[in-house]
């Protein structure tokens, strides 16, 4: 079957912030965009491939591990902290190659196409052989990561990460030698050897954390990701003792010192940005930082609660992210931006339908550089995800409000299309690149467990 489809109509679709029946989107194979977008089509015209439910631009996974993914139930057992569960993803980081990389990623990439994700950032450091030896290609883990999201038929934005120590002024351990370039030079050296191989995938920076980051290097990274005018990523602020390490050793906060070394803007995402001042918070929201929230996996690894409202208020874009993860669904992180802020304020409506669909798709393509994603309109990214409608968790309310049933009721188990360049990646539920997504993650994760 071929996967390419020049029209499809939608039975509903979101259109400008409404819900609009009978909707015909055509595209163009050579160019993967849309090139009409016309509503009140009563039924599907011959040849027009029918998605039945609710039409979504696609969605954007602004930040994601993927080997992470191998850890989901399995570090469920007891009791710890976030520095705990990262012994066990230390761990699992030490059985990787680039063969059962690429595995393990189409299958984790295939799955997020099943859950209506087009595209995913890939905050990516774990780049060489154990011990910090290099492969033969230096890049040879990135370019995994690059096939094995072409496999899968989804878009990625490859964030080559900057780690070089274990804390504010200690060497990297035995771990993370993985990760670790030695000095951001020698980072940013390996990091120009890198490109993106076709339409689907593009590079971006992304400085790991302060702590993995000396101060006198963060100018480095933001240096190469200006110059290149690439999209630049970085963990903020995750966890109180990071602040508490920042001050003690440089006198100020996570998010100053950043700002003080011009990593700060509009083409800078932060991510999770949970323990933030007041006066942080208006450093991002002033400098037009994004600010990229992860529901499920903070609180999975009881990281708190991040000030989202607030965020926004001072002037931030928000994105959504999996992270770790712990589950993989888009709405779920859409929905919990809300209910966590009714869990900090008891109070509801903080967030609507439309803003939080927003920061699950156009406002995470943004910040992965795919500016001409997110929206169904002529001229954008053919990448849209179709729920269905009459679901034990979707039926009742009028299409009308398919939006809120979308992001308040509705799960990832309630994709049934997903489109990506105008081919059709996923159709009635399953995935026609990868077949058997359950089974090939279990295998590529069972290959892991036996690699130890």
């Amino acid at each position: 079957m071929s996967l390419t489809a020049q029209t499809y109509w939608a039975e509903h679709a979101w259109l400008n912030d409404t819900v609009e029946p009978g909707v015909l989107i055509t595209t163009a194979a050579a160019t993967g965009r849309v090139t009409g977008v016309r509503t009140e089509v009563a039924q599907p015209p011959a040849g027009a491939v029918a998605l039945r439910g609710l039409t979504l631009p696609g969605f954007a996974n602004a930040h994601s591990h993927c080997f992470h993914r191998a850890l989901r139930s399995s570090v469920q057992i007891g009791s710890g902290t976030f520095w705990t569960w990262r012994s066990s993803m230390y761990a699992l980081s030490q059985d990787l190659t680039p063969d059962s990389y690429y595995e393990l990623a189409r299958a984790v990439y295939a799955e997020m196409a099943l859950a209506g994700v087009t595209c995913v950032g890939e905050f990516h450091y774990l780049h060489h052989d154990r011990g910090g030896a290099r492969y033969g290609d230096p890049n040879a883990m990135g370019r995994a990561l690059m096939a094995a999201a072409a496999a899968a038929g989804i878009r990625v934005t490859l964030l080559d990460t900057c780690y070089l120590s274990a804390g504010f002024g200690e060497p990297p351990d035995r771990a993370q030698l993985r990760f670790s370039d030695g000095t951001a030079d020698a980072w940013a050296e390996r990091a120009d050897a890198l490109r993106a191989d076709g339409d689907t995938a593009r590079v971006g920076a992304a400085i790991h954390s302060v702590r993995a980051v000396p101060a006198d290097a963060l100018a480095t990274v933001a240096a190469w990701a200006t110059d290149r005018n690439a999209m630049l990523h970085v963990h903020l602020s995750e966890q109180p003792k990071e602040n508490d390490d920042c001050l003690r050793v440089h006198g100020r906060t996570p998010a100053r010192l950043l700002a003080d070394h011009g990593v700060l803007g509009p083409r800078t995402t932060a991510v999770h940005a949970t323990h933030l001042t007041g006066d942080d918070i208006a450093l991002l929201g002033g400098s037009g930082t994004t600010a990229c929230l992860c529901p499920t996996t903070e609180r999975d690894l009881a990281d708190g609660i991040g000030p989202a409202a607030r965020l926004r208020a001072a002037g931030s874009p928000l994105c959504l992210g999996s992270d770790s993860h712990a589950v993989i669904d888009p709405l779920e992180e859409a929905r919990a931006l809300e209910m966590h802020e009714r869990l900090s304020t008891r109070a509801r409506g903080h967030f609507t339908a439309a803003q939080l669909l927003r920061a699950a798709g156009e406002s995470g393509h943004a910040a992965l550089g795919w500016p001409e994603a997110g929206r169904l309109e002529p001229g954008g990214l053919a990448d849209f995800t179709t729920l269905a409608l009459d679901s034990v968790r979707t039926a009742g309310p009028p299409p009308r409000l398919g939006a809120e049933a979308a992001v308040f009721a509705a799960t990832c188990a309630d994709v049934r299309h997903t489109v990506v360049g105008g081919r059709h990646i996923v159709r009635d539920g399953i995935h026609q690149l990868v077949p058997h997504v359950p089974q090939t993650l279990a295998h590529a994760i069972a290959a892991l467990g036996a690699a130890r």
